[in-house]
């Protein structure tokens, strides 16, 4: 396996629980975990970038994204495959160099593409089959940050992110 320079990720079914709900007025509202943000940063600190590549085009997507200060994102995507391998090559990077998480059929492409793959817990089991790592955590329940430590652990860098995460907050002084 090689390096990996990019993780790519997935939303409804990783960052949430899969469920949408719908206010009286037609809008989606979300429920994301916020131990998913310090696996973002984690990444960042170790200049990782985070791309997310979803079928599902809400503004509720892009607002998270923008509070997570995540510049790659393509929302309303069909052909994952397709759009994360250009993501990748205007960033220099190959599909072998990228991690994936996702946890439906329309990931599957992807998923068999990449350097590293995984899936929530509570993955479909015929996707759980082809996809290198199954995560203890639930979509909605922490398996970003799980799969970002996974990654992170694999390259030998974990400990490194968490020692810069801790530097970085007790530089604050508020």
């Amino acid at each position: 396996m090689e390096g990996i320079k990019a993780v790519i990720t997935d939303i409804d079914g990783v960052w949430t629980d899969s469920r949408i709900y719908l206010d009286k007025d037609g809008k989606n509202i979300k429920a994301f975990n916020t131990s998913d943000s310090v696996g973002v940063a984690l990444l960042r600190l170790m200049e990782i970038p985070v791309i997310i590549v979803t079928g599902e085009d809400f503004d509720v997507i892009q607002l998270r994204a923008r509070q997570l200060k995540i510049d790659h994102i393509f929302t309303g995507v069909r052909n994952k495959l397709f759009v994360a391998e250009r993501a990748l090559k205007e960033m220099g990077f190959n599909l072998k160099q990228a991690a994936f998480i996702g946890d439906d059929l329309n990931d599957l492409p992807l998923l068999k593409a990449v350097g590293l793959s995984a899936v929530p817990a509570n993955a479909p089991e015929l996707i759980k089959s082809q996809v290198n790592h199954v995560l203890n955590r639930s979509g909605g329940d922490g398996a970003f940050r799980e799969f970002c430590e996974l990654v992170l652990k694999n390259q030998g860098l974990l400990n490194e992110s968490i020692d810069r995460y801790l530097k970085k907050i007790l530089a604050a002084t508020y």
